[in-house]
């Protein structure tokens, strides 16, 4: 998620979103799926669906633990997925947006 914030933010700064090629999509979009994809992943052992001794970090700090449970179910992951995905369809938006005005 931070790259996001560096690349988004310089699109932002040199009105990238603007621009014909739209290089702020080209670059975030990828990043912002690989995360949700994470997030997914991370999401289904935080419940339990994939068991933690199957994930990749079953030694040192569990992935599994939740550290933080905001009204009985917002957890990190929780919010990392739904960030992710808020981003995916602003970009998402961004690029129909512009291919509509071309």
């Amino acid at each position: 998620m931070y790259p996001l914030v560096i690349i988004l933010l310089t699109g932002l700064i040199t009105n990238d979103f603007n621009s014909k090629s739209l290089p702020v999509f080209r670059y975030s979009f990828p990043i912002a799926l690989l995360g949700w994809l994470i997030s997914i992943y991370h999401n289904l052992v935080s419940f339990g669906i994939i068991p933690e001794s199957a994930s990749p970090c079953s030694q040192g700090v569990s992935c599994a633990t939740k550290y933080i449970q905001w009204f009985g179910f917002l957890t990190i992951p929780l919010l990392s997925f739904t960030a992710f995905t808020l981003i995916l369809i602003f970009l998402w938006t961004l690029k129909r947006r512009h291919s509509v005005e071309k």
